[in-house]
Order: structure tokens, then sequence, then C-alpha cells
């Protein structure tokens, strides 16, 4: 399960347990982790706060689920 906020719609790293999102304030909610469609993906980048990142692409630009 991901906590993903019901606001702003940040997801939190696996290793931070948070209740309220530290980007809005708004509440953490669960839901099933999205499908991965690379296995040799690379490790998810995490913010100072706890937050993961969008993926990037490798001549630049976020990588974003349809």
């Amino acid at each position: 399960m991901e906590r993903i906020c019901a606001n702003c719609h940040a997801v939190l790293a696996a290793n931070k347990k948070a209740d309220w999102c530290p980007a809005c304030g708004g509440a953490m909610t669960d839901r099933p982790e999205l499908a991965e469609v690379e296995t040799k993906a690379v490790p998810a980048e995490v913010d100072h706060r706890g937050i993961v990142l969008p993926r990037r692409h490798a001549v630049g630009g976020i990588i974003t689920p349809q």
C-alpha cells in the first residue's frame, strides 16, 4: 500500500509515517501501489520532507502516469 495525500496527491516514501501531508497539510490515505512498467527502474528520488518525486526521462522531462 502507498500513502498518498487526499488533497495534493503527493506520494509519501515507504519509510515515512505521517497522518498529515508534509507538503499541504492534507489527510494521508492508503491506496494500492501502481504497477511498475520497468523492473530495472531507478530507485525513487525522495525529497527532504519524505515525498516521492516524479521520475524523470533520460533526455529530460517528467514521466507522468496516464
